[in-house]
């Protein structure tokens, strides 16, 4: 079922999300060769409670931390451990909190240094594919428009797009429906309405699509072992255009 939002509703949301972002941005100091995977997590966890919400990752589904912290390979939901960060290495930290009884999720990838120009290259060409798909999520338009626009511009650039790890409705529960894939045909699945709360979240690789599941029950690799990257926002379909309820602006400051 697909829960519509009321004015009342997206305030709460925009809310939750301001304190993703700023998390976020606290992370994005401290990050550097040298700290642990798991430091960042016990940072973000702190911050995250001094704030008055609650880490909406943290035992969600049994997942043992505060952000979901993938480093090079990794897609999505790496464990954070005491695994060092190296220059050179890239790292997406995805945040989910809740506030007021409603979540919020955002995710960014990071570059630890100096990084290859392919993966340089992957990284700006994941994050314009975000803003790609937002632009299409209007009211009258499909979820299809959203995943199309991404993965367009992805393959255009020579990357590809992950199938099995998509984006969500999201509001009083960390994923409601619909799903929101980032690849897809125009004019087709759902069509959008205001009040419609959805994360768009691409993930894209470096090399072949296919993924597999890590022997830790959570991460999501690249099969090939290529580096892969993610970034993502919280939107609502709203007066005819997309409005962003998180921000990087606290990360890119």
């Amino acid at each position: 079922m697909i829960f519509y939002k009321t004015e009342e509703e997206i305030a709460l949301l925009e809310k939750s999300n301001m304190l993703v972002a700023k998390t976020l941005g606290e992370i994005s100091k401290r990050i550097r060769p040298g700290i642990s995977t798991l430091k960042l997590d016990q940072i973000a966890e702190e911050y995250i409670r001094d704030n008055g919400g609650l880490p909406g990752f943290l035992g969600y589904d049994g997942f043992p931390n505060t952000l979901c912290m993938s480093v090079g390979k990794q897609v999505v939901h790496g464990i954070p451990s005491f695994y060092e960060l190296k220059e050179g290495d890239i790292l997406s930290c995805d945040c989910g909190v809740l506030l007021d009884g409603f979540y919020g999720d955002s995710a960014y990838t990071f570059s630890v240094g100096e990084v290859k120009p392919d993966i340089k290259s992957l990284l700006k060409v994941t994050k314009e594919a975000l803003y790609k798909g937002i632009t299409n999520a209007v009211e009258g338009n499909h979820l299809g428009d959203i995943g199309y626009a991404i993965q367009e511009h992805a393959e255009r650039h020579g990357f590809s797009v992950v199938r099995e790890m998509v984006g969500h409705g999201i509001g009083k529960d960390l994923h409601e429906d619909p799903q929101v894939p980032n690849f897809g045909k125009q004019h087709q699945g759902l069509k959008l309405r205001n009040g419609l709360v959805i994360a768009i979240e691409p993930m894209i690789n470096l090399g072949k699509k296919e993924v597999y599941q890590d022997e830790d029950g959570w991460a999501i690799v690249s099969a090939d072992g290529l580096p892969s990257a993610h970034f993502e926002h919280t939107v609502v379909v709203r007066n005819g255009q997309a409005q962003i309820l998180s921000s990087f602006e606290f990360i890119e400051e």
